[in-house]
């Protein structure tokens, strides 16, 4: 049996790095992308996310095969891609777009199904054609096979309930909200559990701000 201390050490472990076959550079994309977007100031986070992005696509060229590392390049792109905005945010959002795709053909159940909601995120925020590839319909439907996947997770609930928020629904926004701020912590996800729990808190804001 392992000892007392080898079993708390495996409990602190960031949970990507706790599944086996994970590469250990998933876990360092995950905490630089955090510190960026939920401890950096605003006006410094577009160069480094350009910073990020560099080392997360030499990384998942280096690990091709790595459905987790390309979920994670697929979100660093997406969230650079908004952090720079306009026009030249495109090519960055069709990266993450092809990243992501990717990482469902090796493994569609990598990351609790990270890549769908990932996806499905990008459907619903990005502009539709002719500038870009936005479609609600598609939305929706990664956004459900997220779901599936990670019913109680934080952050399917999340992006599921802003896009039915943007969509007008808002009572069933306002449930799905709720329920991700019940979501359980993730171990070594201390920053963006807490980041992500602001975000949540804003849209329902937003929703009462509506009904007054």
């Amino acid at each position: 049996m392992k000892s007392l201390a080898q079993f708390i050490a495996l409990l602190l472990l960031p949970a990507t790095l706790a599944l086996a076959g994970v590469p250990e550079e998933v876990g360092s994309l995950q905490q630089k992308w955090e510190q960026i977007r939920y401890k950096s100031a605003a006006s410094s986070q577009e160069a480094q996310y350009e910073q990020l992005v560099a080392e997360a696509k030499k990384t998942a060229a280096a690990h091709p095969n790595s459905a987790e590392i390309l979920v994670w390049y697929g979100i660093i792109e997406s969230t650079y891609a908004g952090a720079k905005g306009g026009l030249g945010a495109l090519s960055h959002v069709k990266n993450a777009k092809k990243s992501l795709e990717q990482a469902l053909a090796i493994n569609p159940d990598a990351l609790s199904g990270s890549a769908y909601t990932s996806l499905g995120s990008l459907y619903y925020q990005v502009p539709g054609w002719p500038i870009g590839f936005g479609d609600d319909k598609k939305a929706l439907e990664f956004l459900k096979k997220g779901l599936a996947i990670n019913p109680d997770g934080i952050d399917p609930n999340y992006f599921y309930g802003d896009f039915l928020f943007r969509k007008g629904e808002l009572a069933e926004a306002e449930r799905f909200l709720n329920k991700a701020l019940q979501a359980a912590p993730r171990a070594g996800r201390k920053v963006s559990d807490e980041g992500r729990r602001g975000e949540i808190e804003q849209v329902l804001a937003k929703i009462a701000a509506t009904r007054k």
